[in-house]
């Protein structure tokens, strides 16, 4: 495993979405932490729990072949000493593709620990509405 440290959730964050449009396994990698207790739900997939089965999933989807372009958007962060949740919209596209898919939504969860801040849960969905509620800022009070 990599040696890589970020100060930041955003660090982290950036690091990994970079990774990602490259196909870069151990960069991607390096963003996550080494607990066992990490998740990683792809959109419409299995849920993988623990660092092997993460880096697995990725492998697969890499040995594809095909080359993502990702961007963010509308992304909402909640931040304390030891922990940031990061719900985000992730556009997807496959280099080659005039395909305009619908976005999907994602959450992040980052750990603070030795190594800095790293990727504890990713968790992407397809996105049911995009027009919609997602889009909107989240209501003021809870009936």
């Amino acid at each position: 495993m990599s040696t890589a440290t970020y100060a930041t959730p955003d660090d982290a964050e950036q690091a990994f979405y970079d990774a990602f449009v490259r196909s870069d396994l151990d960069a991607l990698m390096s963003v996550w932490s080494e607990d066992e207790e990490t998740i990683c739900i792809h959109p419409g997939g299995s849920r993988f729990n623990g660092i092997g089965a993460i880096r697995e999933s990725w492998k697969q989807l890499f040995e594809i072949g095909m080359k993502f372009q990702i961007r963010t958007s509308n992304l909402i962060k909640t931040h304390s000493a030891l922990v940031a949740v990061h719900s985000l919209l992730q556009h997807v596209s496959v280099e080659g593709d005039d395909t305009i898919a619908p976005p999907l939504i994602t959450t992040n969860v980052y750990t603070r620990g030795p190594r800095g801040w790293q990727l504890l849960v990713h968790h992407t969905s397809p996105a049911p509405d995009t027009n919609g509620l997602m889009m909107q800022e989240s209501p003021r009070t809870v009936h």
